[in-house]
């Protein structure tokens, strides 16, 4: 079942204070017990998703695994501002991989931690949608081939933000990048492309995928905690909003994660050798423009003239993933 115990909308908002629920099922960003894998300092920007879902990740691993992680992360946001040479703010046996190969380095240190007999030592990789679905795609998937005892992780905020907001196969259609531009006939990313890497995951049958936000970080930190329970190639898929890349206030990264989740546009789920077993639902319908709207990646689609076309393209494909995976909670209507 998927670890859901807490009903966000009894406020009557998007969101759910702290102060409404148990000490226990609060999420606090520092206390004595946290392992602060990815420690103060770093040079994420003001409301980065990806910091966000970094610290909680690897911290629920560190903590599954008795603190005997090991992370090789490849180049991309996550690498470049919490490493500035010569500066780190990992406090974990952490390795700088190339662009594409963070899932062969892991696979390389899983190997050699198994040939010293080190049963106790576990390995997890990361990266963002580029290193994940682009350039790394065919080390990833010899991982995944060789069910390697590698936990993967990815950062999905759309596009190559680092360098300068291209295009990747993760990136939406119609969403405005340096590299589709909102111009011409049909301005934004095309439909039609892309790759959905859960779906591609699950397609190998390792033993465990996951998707995830940063908008619930206790389900997170449960479906890491469940991953680091098994042996074997494991994939976990993070949403995780950028500010900069996809043009919207700091202040509504966690509002975005759960409204991509609400919409259907990006569903919330677990599965074990290659089944889906979980879904996460959908506690209160949202139509897709309540969450184009606030990103200006999207801004094309609702000027003088919107795109109603455009626009009723996105919501189909928000319904098909609401049909496809049963997002729907009991009462709530479509």
């Amino acid at each position: 079942m998927s670890y859901q115990p807490i009903k966000f909308y009894q406020t009557g908002t998007f969101t759910v204070g702290n102060r409404l629920l148990d000490e226990s099922d609060r999420s606090v960003q520092a206390t004595a017990t946290r392992e602060n894998s990815l420690n103060s300092g770093h040079r994420a920007c003001q409301g980065c998703g990806e910091a966000l879902g970094a610290r909680y990740a690897i911290d629920a691993a560190m903590a599954a695994s008795n603190r005997q992680l090991i992370a090789a992360n490849a180049t991309g946001c996550l690498e470049v501002f919490s490493t500035p040479y010569p500066e780190t703010s990992w406090q974990i046996p952490w390795i700088h991989s190339l662009f594409g190969n963070a899932p062969a380095v892991a696979t390389g240190i899983a190997a050699a931690v198994k040939i010293k007999g080190r049963t106790d030592v576990r390995v997890v990789a990361q990266g963002g949608d580029g290193s994940t679905t682009d350039i790394g795609f065919g080390c990833l998937s010899g991982m995944f081939e060789r069910n390697d005892d590698v936990l993967y992780i990815c950062y999905d905020n759309e596009a190559y933000m680092n360098t300068g907001v291209q295009r990747s196969s993760a990136t939406p259609p119609a969403a405005r990048t340096a590299t589709t531009m909102a111009l011409g006939k049909s301005p934004g990313n095309v439909f039609g492309q892309g790759k959905n890497l859960p779906q591609i995951a699950m397609a190998h049958n390792i033993p465990y995928v996951a998707t995830a936000t940063v908008a619930d970080l206790h389900d997170l930190e449960h479906k890491v905690t469940t991953a680091m329970g098994i042996h074997g190639a494991r994939y976990i898929h993070i949403l995780v909003p950028c500010p900069l890349g996809w043009g919207s206030p700091s202040n509504d990264t966690i509002k975005l994660a759960r409204l991509a989740k609400e919409t259907g546009l990006f569903p919330v789920y677990e599965a074990l050798d290659g089944e889906v077993t979980s879904v996460s639902k959908i506690r209160k319908h949202m139509p897709v423009e309540e969450y184009l709207k606030l990103q200006r990646r999207f801004a094309h689609l609702f000027g003088k003239n919107p795109a109603t076309e455009t626009i009723a393209r996105i919501q189909a494909m928000a319904d098909k993933n609401i049909r496809k995976f049963g997002l729907l909670g009991e009462g709530v209507k479509s």
